[in-house]
């Protein structure tokens, strides 16, 4: 489902709080030229005036979607940034064990 940006990041933070409790919460950012379909390969098409930002966020069967343009990135990537650190409590640790075991067998050489 595409939204609007504002709309995107409330439903995002709506996602992150279940996500806690049912599974893994998984996003995607990728260049995105504004095309819905394939091109092909032979035409020398004109590069789009402006790059967009798509981003999908998917949490078991829901999915959510939205494109920021170059104008919006910074008041964007700024709430966005603030969800994430909001939002990142619940990672797991990494293992001590076998990340000091292979650094001992270096420091040993």
């Amino acid at each position: 489902m595409l939204l609007e940006n504002d709309t995107f990041l409330t439903e995002l933070t709506k996602m992150f709080q279940k996500g806690k409790s049912s599974g893994s919460l998984m996003l995607t950012m990728k260049r995105w030229d504004g095309h819905t379909k394939p091109q092909p390969r032979k035409g020398n098409l004109p590069d789009p005036t402006e790059f967009k930002c798509l981003i999908r966020a998917s949490l078991g069967n829901k999915k959510l979607s939205t494109v920021v343009s170059q104008k919006d990135v910074n008041k964007f990537q700024m709430a966005y940034a603030n969800l994430l650190k909001g939002n990142m409590d619940g990672l797991k640790k990494k293992d001590k064990k076998s990340a000091t075991g292979k650094s001992k067998s270096k420091a040993t050489h």
